[in-house]
């Protein structure tokens, strides 16, 4: 018995070396994204000393990289994509190195591999930018608010790191920083980092990042922008003319935080701040450490968008704090992170809030998968995106296929055991990078523990490894029963189009909000007759809404349905508004006949010097 006891401990304690081992492993696996050898040689801290030219569109300057070299190599391997790079050099002395490039490769740029001794410990690199540089986004001052002085931010996710710092572009490589920006005097510079709140008279601005964080949270925003708190630890930045307007549209960040941290655990970044940048911003939000960057176009007035906050912030737990290894692992960051939003919006506006965030979820996922028809691979949760853009990731699988993963879970073993499970994910794997292998290992040793009948109800591999959308999906259907808002919307909107007279005062006291808006739009028949949508105009006043996820979905149905009126809003929207995800659907709408192709090139014509390059190069295919 004594030697049986003896041998099973040997084992369980293999297990668990190879448990452990795997783990690493995992998140050690080569990344199809990044010509990075972090098995060999990896980097550990930045310390950046860069000056911002608007002239030349330029940044310029050294990056001195921290280094371990575990294989005791010959060379460091770097990803670039249209650097100049004119000289670098070795330790504290300065020992000049060679170093060469790669071949381009489409979407990744080129391998720098620079020779490095046994014992290198410092590596300094001096370089300067490309005009072109797909992270960084140069404004004159008429693309923006104040129209006085140029602007500049980055966009660095996914892998467009590389083209304004050389580094080691991959989510599975981690490292502080320190930085040293020199920007005109009359205008501020702020980082993904511990941040000023006021512009100083010279124009140099230092910044400290304390907890490792992967290069696509690498973050630079250079502009006339002023700084209003919110609370003690929460504050908005903007320029001088939008702080106001911005100020009040998310006075309830501090709520925001405090509702996160009751969820799942403390707020580890310090100060949680945000910045309201120029309109060419391409997505609704950017999870940079410390500071998010957010679109102005949810600036509606009535604080009826700023569930994106939400998302954002819920992104400091998954995301930042814990974060997808590689991209093809990208539903770990945004399936995590759209459940954590709806929770902390249900937590603040109460459940119907967040069933109809769910309801919305789900028929974007619905027309995902639609979309996907012949690339079933892509609906898998654990993508793969090798020779392809990561970018390309970028879509409701992994945002909202993730999120009713663990709605299922959720349903599956209770809330209460599963926001237990969620806090030991992130306090566990804090300022880590992990694989979806990761955490179906953590899944099934720390909430599913063997047990078959839970196993059952989740079906991991059809969700993970498998297309489409899996049967056992849980959402609630709450509102859509009787006395439910939707019901009821539902049996309004039937009516209406059954009666041409119907009162449109009974439309108006009973549907209200911006979801339920958004809900009585999605349930219109595509067709509708100009009458028809006149009679909704004049009782929604949809054109001259400032919503812009109303905006959207009523601008699609006036291209649909020919509705002239909406015309000249509808071609200030597209040259104003450069959200990625809230033009590209008008501009496909408008390409599917001759007459609204022209249309649509004479709008981009215009337009596109507003754009981001992400959302420009889009569009430019499109078009062509």
């Amino acid at each position: 018995m004594l030697k049986r006891n003896i041998i099973m401990l040997l084992l369980s304690m293999l297990a668990f070396v190879a448990c452990k081992h795997k783990v690493n492993k995992a998140v050690q696996l080569a990344d199809p994204h990044s010509f990075a050898q972090p098995n060999k040689a990896v980097v550990k801290h930045l310390d950046l000393d860069i000056k911002v030219n608007f002239e030349k569109q330029q940044i310029s300057g050294k990056a001195v990289w921290k280094i371990e070299n575990k294989a005791k190599a010959e060379e460091i391997v770097f990803d670039d994509s249209g650097l100049n790079i004119s000289k670098i050099t070795l330790g504290k002395e300065e020992k000049e190195t060679t170093f060469t490039l790669g071949k381009q490769v489409k979407y990744l740029g080129a391998a720098l591999h620079i020779a490095i001794a046994a014992n290198t410990e410092i590596i300094n690199i001096y370089y300067s930018t490309n005009k072109g540089a797909s992270a960084l986004q140069w404004l004159n001052p008429q693309q923006t608010a104040g129209k006085k002085h140029p602007y500049l931010f980055t966009q660095s996710e996914s892998i467009a790191a590389r083209s304004w710092i050389p580094c080691q572009d991959s989510p599975g490589i981690r490292f502080t920083y320190n930085a040293k920006v020199s920007v005109p005097k009359e205008l501020l510079a702020l980082m993904s980092a511990e941040n000023p709140q006021e512009k100083n008279d010279n124009g140099v601005y230092t910044f400290k990042q304390t907890h490792a964080i992967p290069s696509y949270l690498l973050a630079l925003a250079v502009g006339d922008i002023a700084f209003k708190n919110v609370d003690s630890r929460t504050g908005v930045y903007a320029e001088p003319s939008v702080l106001g307007k911005a100020a009040y549209e998310f006075a309830d960040m501090g709520k925001m935080v405090t509702a996160a941290e009751k969820l799942y655990g403390p707020y580890r970044w310090g100060r949680y701040d945000i910045l309201i940048l120029p309109p060419s911003f391409p997505f609704g939000g950017m999870e940079n450490p410390n500071l998010n960057f957010i679109t102005p176009t949810i600036i509606a007035g009535d604080r009826s968008l700023v569930s994106i906050i939400c998302h954002e912030l819920a992104h400091s737990w998954s995301g930042n704090l814990v974060t997808n290894a590689t991209w093809d692992d990208f539903w770990l960051n945004e399936g995590f992170t759209n459940y954590f939003e709806r929770r902390i919006d249900e937590e603040l506006y109460g459940k119907t809030e967040a069933q109809m965030q769910e309801e919305f979820g789900r028929q974007a996922l619905d027309a995902a998968v639609k979309d996907m028809v012949g690339k079933e691979r892509d609906t898998y949760l654990k993508t793969s995106y090798k020779d392809r853009s990561p970018d390309d990731a970028t879509n409701d699988i992994a945002y909202e296929k993730g999120y009713f993963f663990l709605r299922t879970i959720e349903e599956a073993v209770g809330r209460p055991a599963f926001d237990k499970f969620l806090r030991g994910w992130f306090d566990g794997h804090a300022f880590t990078s992990v694989t979806t292998e990761n955490f179906v290992d953590y899944l099934n040793k720390n909430l599913i523990k063997g047990n078959a009948e839970v196993e059952k109800k989740i079906r991991i591999k059809d969700w993970v490894y498998g297309s489409g959308i899996p049967s056992n999906m849980v959402y609630s259907n709450v509102l859509w029963k009787e006395g439910g808002k939707f019901n009821d919307i539902d049996a309004m909107e039937k009516m209406w189009a059954n009666n041409p007279m119907y009162n449109p005062n009974i439309l108006r006291e009973n549907v209200v909000t911006t979801n339920e808006k958004r809900f009585f739009l999605s349930r219109l028949p595509e067709k509708l007759s100009l009458e028809q949508m006149d009679y909704l105009d004049k009782t929604f006043y949809f054109t001259a809404s400032n919503n812009t996820d109303i905006q959207l979905v009523w601008y699609t149905m006036a291209i649909k349905n020919n509705y002239a009126p909406a015309d000249k809003r509808i071609a200030a929207y597209l040259v104003e508004n450069g959200r990625a995800w809230h033009i590209i659907p008008l501009y496909k709408e408008l390409i599917k006949t001759g007459k609204g192709k022209k249309w649509a090139k004479e709008i981009y014509k215009l337009a596109r010097p507003n754009y981001h390059p992400m959302t420009y190069k889009l569009i430019d295919a499109l078009m062509n």
